[in-house]
């Protein structure tokens, strides 16, 4: 058999999508679910299964009969941040930024219709949040999420959209795609977004694009802080750390604008319906 398929080769794709399926999912897979959600030949599926768990992509629980993700993809995402810089680069910062404000503070990526949390300090406050590394998070729920949406073209994030079903999170969630549209475009005129409970009630987040030298979106940060304690005051406070941090890491990726971007002075309330920050301060 010809083992090329549409310019790839099959048996390497295959794996490649047996390693995407349980990258989406955060339970264990069975091998039933695996092949009746990739369709692929049970002798095959089996053979590649095997390889991946013998060379640690993957791992077999035999008490479940079940398959995840195995330590060397845990090995393979810490080389790409090392490659990057950006997660060593940050750290520093979101550390500043946390202890100067005692709040959690995210750095994120976007992975389909999906942002990823490549990095995460914790204030001393304790709170529930869904954000550990490496934990994927539905974008149109999310700050970083909507960031990073925002700063896509105009035809890949349609693309994107046709791909999202949004599903209310919480009762503040933006389930109706026009709705979106119309808030992404408030985020890309002003800069930043707030997650104002979309995800976790009882939760807001400001968040601020990372760009490179491409001038592209590539990461997102932010502050997640309880409703409570949300107020105009620490909100412009959270607001002028995260622009200095975005500038300082856009920078060394490369990024030029000019002069240095100033926080803006607008207004941070926001609501489902767009909360933004001005062009001039996205420009870090």
């Amino acid at each position: 058999m010809n083992d090329m398929a549409t310019g790839g080769v099959k048996s390497a794709e295959r794996a490649l999508a047996i390693l995407e399926l349980l990258t989406r999912h955060e339970r264990p897979l069975t091998f039933t679910e695996i092949a009746r959600t990739l369709r692929y030949p049970r002798s095959s599926l089996h053979g590649l299964l095997r390889t991946l768990v013998d060379r640690g992509w993957a791992e077999f629980d035999p008490a479940r009969r079940s398959y995840t993700l195995g330590i060397r993809t845990l090995e393979a995402g810490n080389a790409y941040n090392r490659s990057l810089g950006l997660v060593d680069r940050a750290l520093p910062l979101m550390e500043h930024i946390r202890d100067t404000l005692d709040e959690t503070v995210h750095l994120a990526v976007l992975d389909g219709v999906h942002n990823v949390y490549i990095a995460k300090v914790d204030g001393r406050q304790t709170l529930t949040l869904a954000s550990e590394v490496g934990r994927r998070l539905p974008a149109y729920a999310t700050g970083v999420g909507k960031v990073l949406l925002a700063g896509l073209p105009p035809e890949e994030l349609e693309a994107r959209l046709n791909e999202m079903d949004l599903v209310p999170v919480t009762s503040r969630t933006i389930t109706d795609k026009d709705k979106l549209r119309r808030h992404l475009a408030l985020v890309r005129q002003r800069g930043f977004s707030v997650d104002n409970e979309e995800y976790t009630l009882g939760i807001r987040c400001l968040a601020v694009p990372i760009y490179d030298v491409n001038r592209r979106t590539v990461a997102a940060l932010s502050v997640s802080v309880p409703a409570i304690r949300f107020t105009p005051a620490h909100r412009q406070r959270a607001h002028r750390l995260l622009v200095d941090a975005a500038y300082r890491l856009s920078a060394a990726l490369g990024y030029r604008s000019g002069a240095r971007p100033q926080p803006s002075t607008g207004d941070h309330r926001g609501s489902t319906t767009g909360d933004t920050r001005s062009r001039a301060s996205t420009k870090a």
